[in-house]
């Protein structure tokens, strides 16, 4: 099978080079993922999950909230829809922030960056419109040797169904944001309710402030969702 096949968005069961967290379906899914697992393993059909693979994440899947049983999703690498300039943390091939916001959440996971060594990114989009594969160069995410310090949120509404983040966890964060955080994070932002109510742009905002707040804690660490109007100096800035 070529790299590119590999990198299909498939319906699967299980994914056994990776350990997977399911939580209700009415909330995003995320992984724990590691850059010396396996991509070897074909991929197996399930009709409860979609998954979007990175070929050049090693079998490193980004999670997608709950499709129809009918829904089949196929493989993207469209390195037009990346942005002309290079290193940017917020891609927006749908456009569910201001500039002033993307700006902001920009400099903001810049400085994080810089300060802590983690890697949070953000990527909005409108499956099939998304960049797939290109992506992987694009912020240098899962390379042999690196430790594994990134985030990835996917931002995506498949149509109003389901959780609009999405979590793509290296496996270096996994004791920095446990498996609890990322259910109660997409449980309270990340809900079509929520986004209803209060604008998917702050959905992304908010998450994103309580990813960087507690990775800038003190401890390194969050078990619980930090509140909301976190100080600028909790954030870094």
């Amino acid at each position: 099978m070529s790299p590119l096949t590999k990198l299909s968005v498939a319906l699967l069961a299980t994914a056994s080079s990776v350990g997977a967290f399911a939580p209700p379906a009415a909330v995003s899914k995320v992984s724990y993922l590691s850059a010396s697992a396996s991509n070897n393993n074909e991929d197996n059909i399930s009709r409860r999950s979609a998954i979007f693979t990175l070929a050049g994440l090693t079998a490193s899947p980004l999670l997608f909230p709950t499709l129809p049983a009918s829904a089949r999703l196929e493989g993207v690498n469209k390195p037009e829809l990346l942005p002309s300039e290079p290193g940017m943390n917020v891609i927006q091939v749908e456009k569910f922030l201001t500039k002033g916001q993307e700006k902001r959440l920009n400099d903001l996971l810049t400085k994080l960056e810089a300060d802590t060594g983690y890697k949070v990114r953000v990527l909005c989009q409108a499956y099939p419109r998304t960049p797939g594969l290109a992506i992987r160069d694009y912020w240098s995410l899962g390379r042999e040797g690196d430790d594994d310090k990134y985030i990835v949120l996917v931002v995506d509404e498949f149509g109003g169904k389901g959780n609009v983040l999405n979590f793509n966890v290296g496996d270096g964060m996994k004791f920095a944001l446990p498996n609890v955080f990322w259910t109660r994070l997409s449980s309270k932002y990340g809900t079509t309710f929520f986004v209803k109510e209060n604008g998917i742009d702050l959905a992304i905002t908010n998450a994103i402030e309580a990813i960087v707040s507690c990775l800038r804690s003190e401890d390194q660490y969050c078990f619980n969702v930090p509140d909301q109007g976190m100080s600028m100096r909790s954030l870094g800035m």
